[in-house]
């Protein structure tokens, strides 16, 4: 009997766990996850989760009877220590396991702090897994002072919790503007004055120097001489791919591990799908680290694990809830010269991205139209002038007919 091993039991595993069974493959499968929880939801681990307004069952992506009721063999807290690709085994629970075909979803790992500035105090924590969020919640009370370190979509996220919780936030981010990775002065702005608006103490250009306290944090130095009182940090500093199994076994690697159009790594038998895989798109190589991204690619290898010969076609969209306020992102703004924006706050605000006359994405603030609008213009190839979308009185849906 054919046996199909899935490494990493996130989105991406679980979409291509289930697709599998779903499309009629009728052989062994085996779901390996290092957490003890069964697959869950990570977006709102940071949101709803921490809020105590989502239950943590409601966060798991399927029942865990449906792995058993589906036939699926689901090993949690598991690690898997090494592949090996010679003989198509993976060294895991002290022993070794025989796969056909083995898919590695193994998702990103968060950057953290060096232990040599502080990071390994006590309090500082990162935003993952379900046992970040669970450890840090408890600080989460009225009038506490937390730190919170990087201002990108993560930062921003928890920045929005605890100001909303009554905390005392200072935000800092060592790039001159906040998202200055990921969103054009015009987005970082709006979501500038956003915080700012709800007393976050939002300080740009600022790094950090270093944590102090004994054994648990209880300060921090600024770069630009500030000291501060604390009494827990968040660490959001971005990602990195989960390759160290990929790149002890030999697997190729280029920002991730590098897989074909149809899933597929240069290592016969092995695939890869989600935050850990980069893939051709366009004249390029990209990595997307989203939920449609790792369910959609995973979908697609589980169906070129049962023979369809099918290329993956990124349609990248990615959102973000602060406050009261729902970004929506279409497209990849890469390579952007000018941004439009249409509407203004506190109504429905959109900012479009061009390079030259051709659209290639949009971020909208609490304007699903304007998503929806600049998704469908995106994916069709079709780039309206930049006037008519300034133009808040224009009808956006009638330019997907012109």
């Amino acid at each position: 009997m054919r046996h199909i091993v899935v490494i990493g039991a996130g989105q991406a595993g679980s979409s291509c766990v289930a697709k599998l069974r779903n499309g009629g493959f009728d052989g062994k499968i085996t779901l390996i996850g290092a957490e003890p929880q069964p697959p869950y939801q990570r977006p709102p681990l940071s949101k709803a989760y921490l809020m105590g307004d989502m239950a943590l069952e409601r966060l798991y992506l399927r029942p865990h009877s449906f792995y058993e009721e589906h036939g699926i063999e689901l090993l949690l807290d598991t690690s898997v220590d090494a592949i090996d690709t010679a003989n198509n085994q993976i060294a895991v629970a002290g022993g070794m396991m025989a796969y056909d075909d083995l898919v590695l979803a193994t998702g990103s790992v968060p950057h953290r702090l060096p232990a040599a500035i502080g990071g390994a105090l006590e309090g500082v924590h990162v935003v993952r897994g379900l046992a970040d969020v669970d450890a840090m919640a408890p600080q989460f009370v009225k009038g506490a002072r937390v730190l919170i370190v990087g201002g990108g979509y993560i930062g921003l996220e928890a920045a929005s919790v605890a100001a909303k919780l009554g905390l005392e936030v200072t935000l800092v981010e060592m790039a001159p503007r906040i998202l200055q990775r990921v969103a054009s002065p015009e987005t970082s702005a709006f979501f500038r004055d956003l915080h700012k608006g709800h007393g976050v103490d939002l300080r740009e250009g600022v790094g950090l120097e270093q944590l102090t306290g004994e054994g648990r944090v209880s300060g921090a130095k600024l770069s630009d001489g500030t000291e501060l009182a604390v009494d827990f940090v968040i660490v959001g500093v971005g990602v990195a791919p989960g390759t160290t199994l990929a790149e002890a076994a030999g697997i190729a690697l280029d920002n991730g591990i590098a897989v074909d159009a149809q899933g597929r790594t240069n290592v016969p038998n092995i695939w890869a799908a989600g935050d850990c895989a980069s893939f051709p798109y366009r004249d390029a190589r990209i990595r997307l680290e989203s939920v449609p991204n790792a369910i959609e690619q995973a979908e697609v290898v589980a169906e070129n694990l049962m023979g369809a010969e099918k290329d993956y076609v990124a349609k990248p969209w990615f959102w973000s809830d602060q406050y009261d306020v729902k970004l929506q992102i279409a497209g990849l703004n890469t390579g952007y010269d000018h941004v439009v924006t249409r509407g203004a706050a506190p109504g429905p605000v959109s900012f479009w991205y061009y390079a030259g006359d051709k659209l290639l994405a949009v971020d909208a603030a609490n304007d699903p139209r304007g998503y929806m609008v600049g998704k469908r213009l995106i994916e069709s190839g079709k780039s309206p002038a930049p006037e008519v979308v300034a133009d808040a009185s224009s009808d956006l849906k009638a330019l997907l007919k012109a």
